[in-house]
């Protein structure tokens, strides 16, 4: 597919598109570049680097697949299968892979790859560093950070891969074969997208489509939907769960994090030791160790690595304790059951801001969850009267509607008393209002800190 000359359209020229297009170019394929935006709105010193290596930049408008004739379709993750040129390569019958499909095939590292409604980011960072302190050269990436593309070729047998596999990813898979594929729950999400839930759903069982025998796939017990999957496995079930004790496989025992093989059981590390907090949080640690155990490293070296790991940005990151008051960014919720989760974190009084651009979510189990745990709902963005419908509905009244994200972080700096936490955990995606969820929580620490340095 990709011999030389080969005619590749990259559709999307954001991270992942532009590292695909160089990546193919310099393979000697013939490539063209496609985005609606305008130039001026996109990285102008990638652009001007493709094009030294002869990539066609087709730009403000969608690429014709007739003019084209291209022999293969790399999609980026926010491309849907509406656009115009992927309906005529579907009708064509012309492949199309994402960026991650890509990429395997470019490297002979062994891949654990992590996908779930919630959760991905912290898992895969922590495995990340499980493996880093194992001793292994390692690349993180896929989903979050850097695209895979760009590695691919340079990592061999001994190093090791963690990819983050968003479903937007997976559903463009063909031959991707994870050596350890973790499945860490699975709830409604990104419903704009994929229509229904058994769409998405079944986005994500491709994560485990392609494994074999010789393979490991880790499940959650605790969701009924992700331990279901074990029925499609062909690979080697491990479950984990901070509910129940298992007979085989990752859970709490006696305060401890345990592997258990049925006739043995050994204990890694107290729970009370973790270095993220939280009991969403115990779920991905348990993820993480089983996944690193099965890829052979250590128990002390698992337990040193989940001691040290302090979490990742914009995932309950604390900004700053002022006046009595903590300041927590959690801009990674971008769906109501992460959000959740994100209040069941805490025991302080809560002032929340949410809102945003919703993905097709139900918002009563968050509306129930805030009229247990929250003491002030300040409310932004799009899906604000969304929200705010959902907790009227389950009798909660503490709403303060505001038109602007700093109007939101000033309005809930001013309902905040000592002893109070003011929680950014929106519930729904970004994309009103800023380029990402990065951009959104980077923005909100800014407020908060000038909201401290001018009262």
């Amino acid at each position: 597919m990709l011999k030389k000359g080969k005619r590749v359209l990259v559709i999307g020229a954001a991270r992942s598109g532009l590292a695909a297009a160089k990546f193919l170019a310099e393979h000697g394929a013939v490539v063209f570049l496609n985005d609606l935006k305008k130039r001026e709105e996109l990285e102008e010193e990638s652009l001007r680097l493709l094009e030294g290596l002869g990539v066609c930049l087709i730009l403000e408008k969608h690429a014709v697949i007739a003019e084209l004739s291209p022999d293969l379709l790399v999609v980026s993750p926010g491309v849907p299968f509406s656009a115009p040129p992927l309906l005529e390569a579907k009708k064509s019958k012309i492949p199309v892979w994402s960026e991650l499909e890509l990429a395997v095939r470019f490297t002979t590292a062994p891949i654990v790859a992590v996908t779930g409604t919630n959760g991905k980011t912290t898992t895969a960072t922590l495995l990340g560093k499980i493996f880093t302190e194992a001793g292994r050269n390692t690349f993180v990436g896929g989903n979050i950070g850097v695209p895979f593309i760009g590695t691919a070729e340079k990592m061999g047998c001994e190093d090791r891969v963690v990819l983050e596999a968003s479903s937007f990813q997976l559903e463009t898979t063909q031959t991707f074969q994870p050596r350890v594929a973790v499945i860490l729950n699975i709830t409604p999400d990104h419903i704009d997208r994929h229509d229904t839930y058994e769409g998405y759903l079944k986005a994500k069982s491709k994560i485990l489509a392609n494994q074999t025998a010789q393979d490991w796939l880790i499940l959650n017990k605790d969701d009924a939907e992700t331990a279901k999957l074990a029925e499609q496995a062909k690979a080697r079930v491990l479950f984990f769960s901070r509910k129940h004790i298992l007979k085989e496989g990752f859970c709490v025992e006696n305060g401890w994090i345990t592997a258990k093989d049925g006739a043995q059981a050994i204990h890694i590390l107290k729970v009370e030791e973790l270095g993220i907090k939280g009991g969403h949080n115990l779920e991905n640690a348990l993820a993480a160790t089983a996944a690193g155990w099965v890829m052979g490293v250590e128990a002390q070296s698992l337990a040193h690595s989940l001691r040290i790991f302090a979490g990742v940005a914009h995932r309950l990151e604390p900004v700053l304790t002022y006046q009595g008051v903590r300041y927590i960014n959690d801009s990674k919720g971008t769906n109501p059951d992460a959000s959740i989760k994100a209040l069941e974190a805490y025991e302080e009084p809560i002032v929340l801001i949410a809102g945003g651009k919703s993905k097709g979510s139900d918002f009563l189990p968050f509306a129930m969850q805030i009229k247990e745990k929250v003491k002030e709902l300040v409310l932004v963005g799009q899906a604000a009267g969304e929200i705010a419908e959902a907790v009227q509905k389950v009798g909660y009244t503490n709403v303060h509607q505001v038109q602007s994200f700093a109007e939101a972080v000033k309005q809930a700096g001013n309902l905040a008393k000592e002893g109070d936490l003011v929680l950014l955990s929106p519930a729904c995606a970004s994309f009103d209002m800023f380029d990402n969820y990065e951009q959104r929580g980077d923005v909100f620490k800014e407020l908060v800190h000038n909201l401290v340095k001018y009262q």
